[in-house]
Parts: structure tokens; sequence; C-alpha cells
């Protein structure tokens, strides 16, 4: 039976059918808004694949260039690897969805959304993740959604509720908010220098658009959801983990206080090994999972540290920023360069200026583009002790590049002042927390040291969260046992006027406005305090090139 929703949340048309198209999916959602018209589809295998630690969650947004009545470039038509912007999408969809599946899960799920025909008054990214949400709510799998997503801009002073792609190369802002009902569980945003209450008013405007979407999935699962289905999820038994927490807590919470992360992770994995081996004669079954239930008592070590007794493994204070150095000039054949250096974490980012010929051309379903600003961002196995096949960039590796990219946007200078084509790459050479801020940071020091005149230097912190009840910490400068351990991971980068970019994601199903507001200002702090050092290596561009 086909079953349909409409509605108009935000003042723009939408509708969600189901029942008509890929019904042998676990669950399928036909969305419309406008023209755009989207595909998703969520399915879950029947069996958990032996040996699997994580929960196998798969995120794909397929470009369709018939969508657009194009036919591709070039002599491949079918079409290849996905887009950039396609690759952005599918973490666009995967960021919000993931933190809503019951914790323990294990049965691999793949969700897929298709472009099968793009409006650019309706740009079809942010329908792409509230198709998927919408997909999953009508299917058999296990999810605690549902969530909705809005882009919010502002051109001339007015706000903009999902504007089309030709008022947003007019906007000032560009905010993507995804949540549930009441809370933040996703940010996106790019800014020209906005200030800390702009943001919090574009994610108040998207949160009441994020209830109507909500309300509409509601009704479209209550008319035709499936039954979800029973799995099994992976926890540890409460008996064994009070005996491990009992025995360990307190040499687990000695370990995890070392400052150096090669020192402690090495040190913590001894230990580990060695509380297995010594706990295991207590349990008959060989298959109790002794060593989740170890992860789990250093997990609960750093947050108890950091909540109960405001300390960090590093011994920092919550707001304290890890010492910082920065260089420039390091390569003589290069145009630019700058290594940034925050703790364990290092990045050496470099410049090359090319013709107005250099130009990236972009073949996209919004149109053929050129890009003259580009940056790539390259995490080599090295950075963080690991031996590893080098490939070509994954996702993760393109979503940071891009966010770094975003970061500076707002401060390269136009065509018309600087005629030249940019190329910034960034070579993670260690890595410690916040890669991609470490990566904006070094490309403000580049371009500088290459006499590009920037509107204003740019530099990037990321904040973490540890939450228990109604209490939270928040904390700046997160490095990779926070993050491993903590709740969120909120990047803000911006200039000494204000905010240029912001990545949020969490692990929790979302975070109070109050908790986002008092990120956002101590996330200020920690910017002025890392632009401060890096001033003092190069204090404004070289006059020149």
């Amino acid at each position: 039976m086909i079953t349909r929703v409409e509605g108009a949340p935000g003042g723009k048309p939408l509708s969600f059918e189901t029942g008509k198209v890929a019904k042998q999916a676990g669950g399928a959602c036909w969305l419309r808004a406008g023209d755009t018209v989207l595909l998703a589809t969520a399915t879950m295998a029947a069996a958990v694949r032996e040996g699997l630690d994580f929960f196998p969650l798969t995120c794909d947004y397929e470009e369709r260039k018939y969508s657009v009545g194009k036919i591709p470039g070039g002599f491949i038509k079918r079409g290849g690897r996905p887009s950039e912007k396609a690759i952005l999408t599918s973490r666009l969809i995967d960021r919000p969805l993931r933190p809503l599946f019951p914790q323990g899960m294990r049965n691999e799920v793949q969700v897929i959304c298709t472009s099968l025909s793009v409006d650019l008054e309706y740009p079809p990214d942010v329908f792409a993740v509230v198709a998927s949400s919408t997909a999953l709510m009508v299917s058999d799998i296990p999810w605690n959604g549902p969530i909705g997503c809005v882009r919010v801009g502002r051109v001339d002073g007015e706000w903009i509720i999902n504007p089309s792609i030709a008022q947003m190369e007019t906007s000032d802002l560009d905010v993507v908010v995804a949540g549930t009902e009441d809370l933040v569980n996703m940010i996106e945003a790019g800014a020209r220098e906005a200030n800390e209450d702009d943001v919090l008013k574009a994610i108040d405007i998207a949160q009441d658009v994020i209830r109507e979407q909500c309300a509409m999935q509601k009704q479209l699962a209550e008319q035709a959801g499936k039954p979800k289905r029973e799995v099994m999820l992976v926890t540890v038994p409460d008996d064994v983990l009070a005996v491990v927490r009992q025995k360990t807590a307190a040499e687990l919470r000695s370990a995890v206080q070392n400052p150096d992360k090669a020192a402690r992770e090495s040190g913590l994995s001894e230990l580990k090994d060695e509380i297995v081996e010594r706990l295991a004669p207590e349990f008959d079954d060989p298959t109790v999972p002794l060593d989740d239930a170890v992860d789990k008592v250093v997990k609960e070590q750093v947050r108890s540290l950091i909540l109960d007794e405001g300390i960090r493994p590093d011994g920092r204070r919550l707001d304290e920023i890890r010492p910082i150095t920065c260089e420039v000039g390091l390569l003589p054949r290069c145009h630019g360069s700058g290594l940034f250096t925050r703790g364990q974490t290092q990045v050496l980012t470099t410049v090359t200026l090319g013709s107005t010929d250099d130009v990236q051309q972009v073949d996209g379903l919004e149109g053929d583009i050129e890009k003259r600003y580009m940056h790539f961002y390259n995490f080599p196995p090295y950075s963080v002790g690991e031996t590893r096949p080098l490939r070509g960039p994954g996702r993760r590796e393109i979503g940071h590049g891009c966010l770094a990219e975003k970061a500076l946007l707002a401060v390269i200078p136009p065509r018309e002042e600087f005629a030249y084509t940019l190329q910034l790459t960034s070579e993670v050479l260690e890595s410690n927390g916040s890669t991609s801020m470490g990566a904006t940071c070094g490309s403000t020091l580049a371009l500088m040291d290459a006499g590009v005149p920037i509107k204003a230097p740019v530099s990037g912190v990321a904040m973490g969260l540890i939450t228990k009840d109604d209490r939270y910490a928040i904390l700046s400068d997160i490095q990779g046992m926070e993050d491993f351990s903590g709740d969120m991971d909120f990047k803000v980068a911006g200039t000494a006027r204000g905010i240029t970019a912001i990545q949020l994601d969490t692990k929790i199903s979302g975070l109070r406005r109050e908790i986002i507001e008092a990120t956002l200002t101590q996330a200020k702090a920690g910017r002025m305090h890392i632009l401060e050092r890096m001033l003092d290596a190069i204090p404004e561009p070289r006059q020149s090139l």
C-alpha cells in the first residue's frame, strides 16, 4: 500500500512516500521538495559477521547526472568514482544518523540515497539526510530517530530556510543543522566572519523546522512503518564489569594520566593485556568479553577524572591549550610553507600559486564551476605510529580537507585583487587530536608566508565534552583520548572578527542549546590564544610573492 505524507516545514513544500518503490529494501522513502526527488533506502543484514567489534554502518549518496539532464563529461559516460560533493553528502548523512543506533549493535546497516531529479531551488544534500532518516523510520531496523536537517542562510540581513543555489552565492552564512526534535547532533557551517549570536540564531531557526520534519516522519512511520526487528546487542555483563572495575580501576586511572601519547598508549596496551591474562581464571566462561570490559573501565576513568576532579589525562585545565610552536618558510622551493605544532599534533602546509589556467574544473549537479582555491589534506600512517598501505584519500581525508578549505575561504582575496590560482596541501606529520584545525592554522601560516594578501588570519580549535546526567564539562583543544572517550567533537575556526567554519559531531543523541552556546564562547577564547601564537611567527602576509 502506498502511503504519503505532505507538509511545508519552514514554508517550503515537502512530501514523503513509501510503499511504491524499492519494496524489498528494509525501508524506503521517496522524498520530493519542489522538483528535487530523492530515493533513500535502509537495509540491515540478517546476521552479524564474525569478529566485528564495531557497528558497521555505511551511508552512500549516489549522484545521477540524469537528475539535471546532463551527460557526464569526458570519455567515461557511465560515471566513475563519487565526486567530492557526493562524498561530503555521504558524510553529512552518516554523522547525525550514527549516534542514534542502539549501543552494541553489530548488524551491518546500509543507507543509500540516490538523486533522481534535482531542482537547484531545492539543493538535495540536506534533503538526503531527511530522506535517509525517514527510510530508517519506516524500516524494520532498530533506530532511535527521527532527525531533521535544515540549511539556514542569510541574504541582505534576511534569514532564509533551505535557500536555493543562487541565494547561497550571496549569503554571508551557510549553517546546516541536524538533530532530533529537541537536540542538535550535527552542524556543518561556513560563514564570512559571523559572530556567535548569529550562529545561535541560525540554529534556533533550524530547530523549529526540524521539529516539523520530525513530526512528518513520525506520522509516516505510524501509518506505514514496519515492526522493528530484534537484534543481539554486544554488551559487557554487569557482573564482569563490576569485577574489572573493582580490581583495576585505580591502576587504569593512573595509567591514563600520562601526557605523552605514545608512552601512554603503549603502557595502556601492555597493562590491558596483563589485566585480561590476570583476571581470565576468575571466569569459567572463556568467551567473557574482558577486553571490552577493560576498555569500558578506561573510558570511565578518563570521564571521571575530567568531570569529578577537573583533571585531564595530560594534566591540563579544562580550557587550557597545549603548547604551540609555529614556523614559516621551511621549504625553499615552495611558494609558501607553514609548520604548525600543537602538543603532539603537527601539520605542514604548503602553498602553490598558479595561473588562471590551473583552476579546477568541477562537473557537478549544481552546474559546472571553477575552483581557484583548493586544499588537500593527507593523513599518512606514520603520523600515528602505524603501518598500512598507502591508498588514495578516504572520506575522512576529504572531509577534513574540505573543512580546512572552508575555514579560509572567507579571507581569500577575490580574483580581481589576486589573479592567482591557489593550491594548499596539508601533510599531517603527527596526530593527537584535531588535525583538521591544525591544517587550518597551517594554511594561514603558509598563505602569509607566500605573500597572499588574505583579509585576516584564521585559527581553529577542537572542543570536547563529557556529560553525566545534568552535569557537563567542556574541553578546549581535545587530544585523541578525550575524543575517543568523550561525547562530541566540535571544531570552530575563525578570525579575530568572527567565525568562518564549524563542524560538530556527537556520540550522544544531541546537545542542548546551553551547551552549544557555552562551547562557542569557550572556543572563541581558545581561537584567540592560538591566533596570538601564530602571529608571533608571522604577523602579516609578506609584502612580495
